[in-house]
């Protein structure tokens, strides 16, 4: 069964997006938030594109998606990255936003995300436990910080190996900006195209081992952003109650990448 799709666009930067609807209920909606596509305004370029400013101008216009749902509020109840792909909550009214944001606040919901990353680890399943805070020069950026961060704890999972490359399973206990990406770069596999965080990009050039490059043509990455897709959420829904499971496939470039990866990199 097909899920309903959003279709949004931003006249400005002529970018169009469709955003498949993953679950609802009277208090929630859940989307499958794209790669680079902004959560919520950026603080250091507010004109940017951001799902959010785009919803409200679908419920300030009574868009044909909202009309049925007579929608008159949309409120995120966390961020995914600017690269990161996969589900994103939104509340439809201010209790369930006050609930999600103490749910979250919490971190009570289980969250995973699939990452592809450079390298093989000495272990399949491994914990890291390092406290993050701001970096002090780079902005918009984190670092470890024993000494002042903020607890930062996430479960990892090899769920399958390549030749100098894995596919991880993500579990984090808490919910810190770039904390999935920065504890996979200290455990010595940083997340495939995360440039901020030393992951180097994925090209065929270094798999296919007959790989030749036509004359004057410049290789591109096989998946040009960061590797990384949440792809299950579990949490207590206000309407009723009860636990629900919202889950997420991977993405077309996570799974063409994988595709090249079992074809050329198998260990």
């Amino acid at each position: 069964m097909m899920s309903e799709i959003i279709k949004l666009s931003s006249p400005n930067t002529k970018e169009f997006w469709e955003i498949p609807i993953l679950f609802e209920d009277e208090a929630l909606l859940a989307l499958e938030k794209p790669s680079r596509l902004l959560t919520s305004p950026d603080r250091y370029d507010p004109n940017r594109p951001n799902l959010m400013k785009l919803l409200h101008k679908d419920l300030e216009r009574n868009a044909p998606w909202v009309r049925p749902r007579k929608l008159t509020y949309l409120m995120n109840a966390h961020r995914l990255d600017f690269e990161t792909s996969g589900i994103i909550l939104l509340a439809k009214n201010k209790p369930a936003l006050v609930f999600l944001a103490d749910l979250f606040g919490s971190e009570k919901p289980y969250k995973r995300y699939m990452a592809m990353v450079a390298g093989n680890g000495p272990v399949d399943e491994f914990t890291v436990d390092k406290a993050l805070s701001p970096h002090p020069v780079r902005l918009g950026e984190m670092k470890i910080d024993d000494k002042n961060g903020k607890k930062s704890k996430t479960l990892f999972k090899v769920v399958e190996k390549f030749r100098g490359f894995s596919l991880v399973e993500c579990v984090p206990l808490t919910g810190r900006t770039h904390q999935i990406r920065i504890h996979l770069k200290a455990h010595g596999t940083p997340i495939l195209g995360d440039t901020v965080y030393g992951g180097p990009p994925l090209m065929l050039s270094s798999i296919k081992r007959d790989f030749r490059l036509k004359p004057r043509k410049t290789e591109n990455a096989l998946m040009a952003r960061v590797a990384l897709h949440a792809t299950e959420l579990r949490i207590t829904s206000p309407a009723t109650n009860t636990e629900v499971t919202i889950q997420s496939e991977l993405p077309k470039d996570f799974r063409v990448a994988l595709k090249y990866l079992r074809m050329f990199a198998p260990v």
